[in-house]
């Protein structure tokens, strides 16, 4: 039975070790076009609870480089991109209603971000500062329309 339990260890931890060389895209593409914010108060809030997933200026944390970790937010950090991207105002993305509905919902950011960013949660005032000034930024610089809805 220990020599069973033994070669399952090491098969796990061998796993482990060889899932590691799985590639996983860390890129940081140009950013096209940001939007222009309102506000320089409005945009720092935006970079620190959004922009590490909505944003061609992801800081890539430690466990970003650790499978299976790295898969979940290289996936997330995707999908986020597709769904919102600051850096790239110039193509299709959410509408406008949606992204501050996602703020003022708490929906945005993640908890599963913020467990691991708690500098990302915003105060109840930051948080009402960030829909304002969302509100501000998207009707001078409304998104282009397109995206948002799932895939």
């Amino acid at each position: 039975m220990k020599r069973k339990l033994w070669w399952a260890l090491v098969a796990i931890v061998l796993l482990l070790v060889l899932i590691q060389f799985i590639p996983v895209n860390r890129t940081n593409p140009p950013v096209t076009q940001e939007i222009v914010w309102n506000a320089p108060e409005t945009k720092a809030l935006a970079q620190r609870a959004c922009y590490d997933c909505h944003s061609n200026e992801t800081t890539w944390p430690w466990d970003s480089y650790v499978a299976p970790i790295s898969w979940f937010i290289g996936n997330h950090i995707a999908e986020g991109r597709e769904r919102l991207n600051f850096s790239e105002w110039d193509k299709p993305n959410a509408e406008a209603e949606e992204i501050i509905r996602s703020v003022r919902n708490d929906s945005m950011p993640l908890q599963s971000y913020l467990i691991m960013h708690p500098d990302a949660k915003l105060t109840a005032a930051e948080k009402e500062a960030l829909i304002a000034g969302l509100n501000a930024t998207l009707q001078a610089d409304p998104p282009v329309p397109g995206r948002g809805e799932r895939r």
